[in-house]
């Protein structure tokens, strides 16, 4: 794994989040078919950038949703 991979892979991240509001993590993973490893180096990538979000949702099963910083 090397830094232009890593880059790649936050496009790819970056591109699917451009497309909506916000995504959760397994959504990422099905539209970007990035494995678990590769989306968390991508998402911590862009959020070194200062370019993506974090949020959670309420009720018992919470879930990370990502969007992008506007």
């Amino acid at each position: 794994m090397t830094t232009d991979t890593i880059g790649f892979w936050a496009g790819l991240v970056w591109n699917a989040l451009n497309e909506v509001e916000a995504l959760g993590l397994k959504q990422i993973k099905k539209i970007t078919k990035l494995k678990e490893k590769e989306v968390y180096a991508a998402l911590g990538w862009l959020a070194r950038e200062n370019k993506v979000m974090f949020s959670e949702t309420d009720g018992e099963k919470k879930e990370i949703l990502v969007s992008l910083v506007q």
